[in-house]
């Protein structure tokens, strides 16, 4: 049997999440936050019943359907820790929900809500009329719900939203006004403050005083979750500036018909977005592009899409490039009511693409009413002297890049360069560089001598053209962790992270270092808010599951893992991280399973095979890990094989003797995974092995 439905009717706020009861969905600060039905309607009872204690049978009876009783307290115990999860929250020191030890859980944390419609535009003297459940916080007067007059006095702040009728009949002067959208607030001064007059008072009979109390009583009890919040929610409505606005750049339409063109609009969608970004990062927040990729020529309705990335604007745009003419035309949508606010059509040359992008940026903070900041102001500009060849190549290789395969990332230096050498002052290219040549490393594809020491030169560069750029600082924070360097690698995190602290690269690879120094909750916060940046970035997602792994919370990382290959079943680095845990769980045919499979998808990268022998070794299958053993030697005839990889394998054999000398050689070549060597699971039988230790402070690792 189904369970009992909960209420459908609010979107509940508390803190900066929102808990949508009709999309059932959660969002924190206007992101969605991944969370499963029946952890849902939990977090639903809890924050229905916020301050008072919910028993653990009332969750059986309300949220468990009515034939479950076997596995029931298990199950409660596992929702509550998704909800924790999603919430950020601890059992330890609970922000929102705290653990009644033998009886249940209570919501401890403030809520309101935004629902309701209506309006009043009445105004007066001493009595104020009007749509809404009002919540009079004059002195002595209690709280007035519902239906009904009110006879009170001090000074009435009464607000309502959607529910009813009140007249507000308080002795004295108080004349009241409309907020809009059903909020009235009566603001004023009662002559006799506490109480009504005495005339009045003994007019009231016992018999109402008693209906009047219950019926008081019994409207508490109903909306006391709402009834105060209420009003600021609706609040909020109706004055936008106080809230945060979310804007979506969709993928740009190539109307050229060109395939090779594709490099423009996509890379003029990635433009466009960080352009936006920068007009003022704390009233308005831009849906990252890999987020919004999966929207390209997807044919979605603009409703849907505002609805799915809980955006209150879109930004669509088309380009077409003739020769070295480009026309571009951008239409602004307010997603509510999916009226489009100001649309333009530009006919530029390439070499003005910075300055067309500089207007459109203000053309929209115009219509949705942000202020520059200051400093965006004086940055916004671009370079007016930038090359349009120099631009062109760095278009391609952002686009190359963002394909983050071993050709991708290949065709992506060669125009990064080529972009520097049409403009040597070209800092953004030479950021580029950098990210390439730490990202073919890291994947295997390239050995860290080759690469390393071009990606430190290139970050370097960025920094010195543009000292002020968070994405160069990053850069070289991630070569920096690459090269063992610890205390370089924190100090440019931290920079790049000041400089701009909703670049979401920046926390993603800065929560990485924190892994591999053992600082596990601090690495998954950071983790955490680089998925809230950019919820869909398979890499970001999949690297809060690392997180996780390196913490040894392996059931944590394949649930994580799982999200990820529910947003796509092809990335290899999901099953990758799943098939890991299950191995340190003993689960081997469920590992081996997934491992293969993510070999097969990444291509069978050397990085991937040797997992799977990991798997195999695990499993107590020898033969089958020395088989791909002896491949990835045969590999590495060709191209760079890793040898970190071949040392887990012989650990997992629990051969010590070729593990430290591979582990000798991983430290001779400088393989970037070495810097994992501290937290791996892999190696835990060889913790406290004096070879192991000496190699973790040679590697400056605790």
């Amino acid at each position: 049997m189904q369970a009992p439905s909960l209420p459908t009717n609010i979107v509940v706020r508390f803190g900066i999440f929102q808990l949508d009861l009709i999309a059932r969905e959660l969002h924190k600060a206007g992101v969605r936050v991944k969370l499963q039905d029946q952890p849902f309607r939990v977090l639903a009872l809890l924050v229905e019943r916020a301050g008072q204690v919910v028993a653990r049978e009332e969750f059986r009876r309300k949220v468990w359907p009515t034939d479950v009783y076997v596995g029931f307290d298990q199950g409660l115990n596992n929702a509550i820790k998704k909800v924790r999860d999603a919430l950020g929250d601890s059992a330890d020191s609970p922000r929102f929900i705290e653990t009644i030890e033998r009886r249940g859980y209570r919501f401890i944390a403030p809520v309101g809500t935004g629902a309701g419609t209506g309006t009043d535009t009445s105004t007066g003297t001493g009595t104020g009329a009007g749509t809404g459940t009002g919540a009079d916080t004059s002195p002595g007067a209690g709280t007035r719900t519902g239906k009904g007059t009110e006879t009170g006095t001090g000074t009435d702040t009464s607000t309502g939203t959607g529910v009813g009728t009140g007249t507000d009949a308080g002795a004295g002067t108080s004349p009241g006004t409309s907020t809009g959208r059903g909020v009235v607030t009566s603001p004023g001064t009662d002559r006799a403050p506490g109480r009504p007059s005495g005339a009045g008072f003994l007019r009231v009979g016992l018999r109402t005083r008693r209906y009047a109390a219950l019926l008081g009583l019994t409207a508490a009890s109903l909306l006391a979750v709402w009834v105060y919040w209420a009003w600021h929610g609706a609040a909020m409505l109706a004055n936008p500036s106080s809230e945060k606005m979310v804007l979506a750049v969709l993928p740009f339409d190539n109307l050229s018909r060109d395939p090779d063109q594709e490099f423009l609009s996509d890379g003029l969608t990635e433009e466009m977005i960080a352009q936006l970004g920068k007009l003022n990062p704390q009233r308005l927040a831009i849906i990252p592009r890999s987020s919004v990729v999966k929207y390209k020529g997807s044919g979605l309705d603009v409703g849907q899409i505002g609805r799915e990335l809980h955006a209150g604007y879109l930004l669509q745009g088309s380009v077409r490039r003739a020769s070295d003419r480009v026309r571009i035309t951008v239409q602004l949508i307010q997603v509510r009511d999916q009226t489009g606010l100001w649309t333009e059509s530009y006919d530029r040359e390439l070499k003005d693409m910075l300055a067309l992008q500089d207007s459109v940026a203000r053309a929209v903070a115009d219509q949705i009413h942000v202020t520059l900041t200051p400093a965006r102001q004086t940055r916004l500009p671009g370079r007016p002297d930038l090359d349009p060849a120099a631009y062109e190549a760095y278009l391609k290789g952002r686009y190359y890049w963002n394909k983050r395969t071993a050709g991708g990332m290949q065709k992506a230096l060669y125009y990064f360069q080529q972009a520097i050498n049409e403009d040597p002052a070209y800092g953004a290219a030479y950021s580029g560089l950098a990210d390439c040549n730490s990202g073919l490393t890291w994947h295997g594809f390239t050995s860290p001598a080759e690469a390393l020491p071009k990606a430190n030169a290139a970050a370097l560069k960025a920094i010195e053209i543009d000292p002020e750029s968070a994405e160069a600082h990053a850069s070289l924070a991630l070569v920096l962790h690459h090269g063992w360097d610890w205390p370089g690698t924190e100090a440019e995190f931290k920079r790049a992270l000041q400089l701009d602290p909703l670049y979401a690269n920046a926390h993603h690879w800065y929560g990485d270092y924190l892994s591999v120094k053992g600082r596990h909750e601090e690495a998954l916060l950071e983790a955490k808010r680089a998925l809230e940046l950019d919820p869909l970035n398979l890499m970001i997602g999949t690297w809060v599951g690392l997180r996780y792994y390196l913490a040894h919370d392996y059931d944590r990382a394949i649930a994580q893992g799982r999200n990820t290959v529910e947003l796509d079943p092809s990335f290899a680095a999901a099953h990758l991280l799943i098939g890991e845990s299950y191995v340190r769980l003993g689960l081997y045919e469920e590992a081996l399973l997934e491992l293969r499979n993510a070999a097969s998808l990444s291509g069978d990268s050397p990085l991937y095979l040797a997992q799977v022998a990991v798997a195999e070794a695990s499993a107590g299958r020898r033969t089958e890990a020395l088989g791909i053993v002896a491949q990835l030697q045969t590999i590495s005839g060709r191209r760079y094989v890793s040898p970190y990889g071949l040392a887990q394998i012989y650990a997992a054999l629990n051969d010590t003797e070729q593990t430290f000398k591979w582990l000798q050689i991983s430290y001779d070549d400088r393989a970037v995974w070495m810097s994992y060597l501290a937290v791996d699971p892999v190696f835990d039988g060889l913790r406290s092995d004096r070879r192991f230790l000496d190699m973790l402070r040679r590697v400056r690792l605790p």
